[in-house]
């Protein structure tokens, strides 16, 4: 055999020899090693570490005038810098006012004030009470002074009346309720309904 040629088989010898101790050390475990290794938990690094998540949540708040306020959702983030600040998600209202007809709201979002009781509904609100029905984008209500202003595509629904608007605002205690364009320009549509 010649030099060259011997020189060949020692190196195939040692790279067979390099690759069974590479494999042996780090691609096999014996069943023990393995049964020893602690549980690593997995965190999810998506999950944001700056809010808490609640679910099926339920506020129930009364006024000294007697007036109830009832707002729950199936979800409800509340960051952790400012933790009276929640953002909920399919949100359902209920006013109840003293010697009056109760209001639901539903939406599919919102951001509740837990001291003020402050709430802002958003896409796809729907303010329903006895003979009244409207919808809109946005609404921005204070249960403190029983104002609410419905903003976005504004449908108004009544026994004999529609009505479409760029905004509504609202007095729950009186009744009293303002309607308006955003452009002078436009008017309020009105149409009567048999």
């Amino acid at each position: 055999m010649n030099k060259k040629t011997g020189l060949q088989v020692l190196m195939v010898f040692i790279i067979i020899i390099i690759s069974a101790w590479f494999y042996l050390k780090y691609f096999t475990k014996n069943f023990e090693d393995v049964k020893d290794t602690p549980a690593v938990e997995k965190i999810d690094e998506n999950q944001n570490s700056t809010s808490t998540y609640i679910d099926d949540i339920n506020y129930i708040s009364t006024d000294a005038k007697g007036n109830k306020y009832q707002i729950t959702a199936e979800q409800s983030e509340i960051k952790i810098e400012n933790s009276d600040i929640m953002f909920l998600t399919n949100v359902i209202a209920y006013i109840f006012i003293k010697d009056s007809d109760t209001v639901k709201i539903t939406s599919n979002f919102g951001k509740y004030n837990s001291k003020n009781y402050d709430t802002i509904f958003s896409k796809n609100v729907i303010v329903v009470y006895p003979g009244h029905k409207i919808t809109g984008e946005y609404l921005d209500f204070s249960f403190l002074s029983d104002i609410g202003t419905m903003s976005i595509n504004v449908i108004y629904q009544g026994d004999k009346t529609n009505l479409f608007a760029d905004k509504i605002e609202m007095n729950l205690s009186t009744k009293d309720t303002k309607i308006f364009m955003y452009n002078a320009d436009e008017k309020v549509l009105i149409e009567g309904t048999k």
